[in-house]
């Protein structure tokens, strides 16, 4: 696709609207395929109706190599030619768009809702799409469904699995059961609630999630946050790195029955979410991130407790992750369970753990570094088998390397203010944010009308790429490795409803 045909833009820029083209379907089309052939990724694809009726769609594409963001958008009417069959990471994107806004892509292989229960809803029509669940018959092939309430208290998803004896086949997830309309709620932003909604995408993602929003805004209001504050943001995120993957180690070694790590990291988790309460008061870290910079400042008595804390801390992971990995048992459960192969994780689109577990280094802090992280990179940790050892692995060499990139900036933040003014947003542009969100890339893409409001605020969570990796990754293993799987992607369920 000629360059005069595309906007670039970095991470946490925006661009007038104007300045994104828009061409016609196969134009659009032609030239995403032409990325994605030469290594680029789908970072986010939505819907936007127009007052005419046609529903345009932008796309948001990463060139991690250069460093680099590209948009460009398409209208379609009632229908317009899947793009699904010949690139397999936009099948849920389109599902979504159809969902959404109603454009129908034709040949699409498997075109059910993503969220919505009741589709097509009441008042408009038959239409002939009934969703039942993919289905195999044969001797011996039984189905087993799961959820979408479970035994344990987490969020609510429904699986269904097609089983020959133990064998997976095949594994459908289904989603939505809790969705509560966060994007809807933006239009016509940013409000008083707009960045507490932006907290709340989802929980365990506070930072990740509100640091990409108030990139956004800083883009779209042309400001930067101080360096102080974009140092205490990075810090921020690692620890929230830092305490979800520590609980993770301490949550598969409880799958696999080891239980020395399992109480350990239970505890140690606490005590990574207590260094965030520190700061700000909320060990989810809420209230700390806002458009301009952060809520919170620390003192030279704070950073010496946090790094007294961290010490102690890491001292203590390293010793539980180095009992857990040095157990042969261990070993012998998570070598070779659910693997995903790098080929299906390029063609799916798959990002965070669950990608450099499979020998990727797709990582937002290094591909597409803002504020510090553009001095002071995080080294990215990959695992080559792509196994629920390969993640296990690569959260181990991320808690030492967030370890030590918060030690590192404890010890030498910027002076000067954490925050600055930031003015309302500039009509009619577009913004893209990324964030490298402890699960994985978060893509936020706002779009403001000739008021300055949003006209479109698109949220993409890690899980929304992952989700289909971890079915695919149930293929020929035993029904018995699901919770196992499932717990080595740890996904988040209302980080994709939203």
């Amino acid at each position: 696709m000629s360059p005069t045909r595309i906007a670039t833009l970095r991470n946490g820029q925006a661009v007038p609207l104007e300045v994104v083209p828009v061409v016609d379907v196969a134009t659009f089309q032609a030239a995403m395929l032409a990325a994605v052939r030469e290594g680029e990724r789908v970072a986010s694809l939505f819907g936007m109706r127009l007052p005419s009726g046609a529903v345009r769609l932008y796309a948001v594409l990463a060139d991690d190599t250069h460093h680099a963001l590209a948009a460009l958008a398409a209208d379609v009417r009632a229908t317009y030619p899947s793009l699904t069959p010949s690139c397999p990471q936009v099948h849920l994107f389109e599902r979504e768009v159809f969902e959404q806004e109603g454009a129908f892509p034709e040949g699409h292989p498997w075109l059910k809702p993503v969220r919505a229960h009741d589709f097509p809803r009441k008042g408009e029509g038959k239409s002939a799409l009934r969703h039942p669940f993919f289905a195999m018959n044969g001797e011996g092939v039984h189905e087993v469904a799961v959820g979408p309430v479970h035994a344990g208290v987490i969020e609510p998803g429904h699986f269904r699995f097609q089983c020959q004896g133990e064998t997976v086949h095949h594994l459908e997830v289904h989603l939505g059961y809790q969705h509560r309309g966060v994007e809807e709620a933006l239009i016509g932003g940013p409000h008083k609630r707009t960045m507490i909604q932006m907290e709340t995408v989802a929980g365990d993602t506070t930072i990740g999630h509100g640091t990409a929003h108030c990139l956004a805004m800083e883009a779209l209001a042309g400001v930067e946050a101080p360096p102080r504050a974009r140092a205490l943001r990075a810090v921020a995120l690692e620890l929230e790195r830092l305490a979800n993957h520590v609980g993770d180690m301490g949550a598969l070694a409880n799958d696999v029955g080891y239980l020395p790590t399992a109480s350990y990291c239970g505890r140690l988790r606490g005590d990574f979410l207590n260094m965030t309460a520190l700061v700000c008061g909320s060990r989810l870290g809420r209230g700390l991130a806002r458009p301009g910079g952060v809520a919170f400042d620390v003192d030279d008595t704070m950073v010496t407790a946090l790094l007294d804390r961290l010490a102690r801390a890491e001292r203590d992971v390293r010793e539980a992750v180095d009992l857990f990995f040095g157990s042969d048992s261990v070993h012998a459960r998570l070598e070779g369970t659910c693997p995903l192969t790098a080929q299906a994780c390029v063609e799916l689109g798959i990002v965070g753990v669950a990608a450099r577990a499979c020998g990727l280094p797709r990582d937002v802090r290094m591909d597409h570094p803002t504020g510090g992280l553009r001095r002071a990179p995080v080294p990215v940790a990959t695992w080559p088998s792509g196994d629920v050892f390969a993640r296990a692995m690569v959260r181990r060499l991320e808690i030492e390397r967030s370890a030590a990139f918060v030690r590192e900036q404890l010890g030498a933040l910027p002076p000067g203010p954490v925050r600055t003014t930031c003015p309302p947003p500039r009509p009619g542009h577009l913004a893209v944010a990324l964030a490298e969100g402890w699960r994985g890339e978060v893509a936020h893409v706002a779009i403001t009308d000739s008021a300055g409001c949003f006209a479109r605020y698109k949220v993409v969570d890690a899980s929304f790429h992952n989700w289909t990796g971890l079915a695919m990754t149930l293929r020929g293993q035993q029904i018995s490795d699901f919770p196992l799987g499932n717990k080595s992607f740890n996904l988040s369920y209302c980080g994709f409803d939203l």
